[in-house]
């Protein structure tokens, strides 16, 4: 009988580009994920201006971006990388969890924010994640903004689609949508195709960002699930 809970053997690797100031930061996340199962590190970048350069001769699938390093900061460094339109997705990785740092680091183009001190199946589950191009958000981060929501905007998206919305903001995967609304994953990826058309964005990334600018959302109590 075949086994179906392993990765398939042909699983692409993930070359993964780190770039945090601090040597034993990137030490430690290097050693971390060379550890892993799936993963390359391809290189380490010491500043925003390093992570560019490298970027574009290691072609990273993944870059995992500090916000706060001397000479270009991760955000510039993010919104360089845009512009030049290279494919790594980039997965923030800081310890500064305010919507301030958030949503410029996403409207810039980061495919996720996770915080230094998650877990670390956690931040391999976020790098696989981020290497698919699916939004990742640490809890944390997306209670934070959640909770940033005064008042729910004019009626643009569907009832539907705001439920959709919603559980992708806060972290989950299209099966785990379609589980909690008891629909089909394909049905949850018409919804989301449908949400960016409206949003005028291209990912999940810019979708959850745009909700949160528009308010699209309502906050809900703490505790409430």
């Amino acid at each position: 009988m075949t086994d179906h809970t392993t990765e398939p053997a042909d699983e692409p690797v993930i070359r993964l580009l780190i770039a945090d100031d601090h040597p034993i930061v990137r030490d430690g996340l290097s050693n971390m994920f060379a550890s892993a199962p799936g993963f390359q590190v391809v290189g380490q970048a010491a500043d925003g201006a390093a992570a560019v350069r490298l970027a574009r001769e290691l072609r990273p699938d993944v870059i995992l971006m500090d916000l706060r390093m001397p000479g270009m900061d991760g955000l510039s460094a993010i919104t360089e990388l845009t512009r030049l339109g290279l494919a790594a997705r980039v997965l923030v990785l800081t310890t500064y969890d305010t919507d301030t740092h958030v949503l410029p680091a996403i409207e810039a183009g980061a495919t996720g924010y996770l915080l230094k001190d998650s877990p670390r199946e956690e931040l391999l589950r976020g790098a696989r994640a981020a290497a698919k191009g699916e939004s990742v958000l640490s809890p944390a981060v997306a209670a934070r903004l959640m909770n940033r929501l005064k008042t729910p905007a004019p009626q643009l998206l569907s009832q539907r689609e705001l439920e959709v919305l919603e559980l992708m903001a806060a972290g989950n995967t299209n099966r785990e949508t379609a589980a909690r609304l008891f629909i089909t994953e394909a049905t949850v990826k018409s919804h989301l195709l449908n949400i960016y058309a409206k949003l005028g964005v291209n990912d999940r990334a810019a979708a959850v960002a745009e909700a949160f600018n528009r308010r699209l959302l309502v906050p809900r109590a703490p505790g409430n699930p």
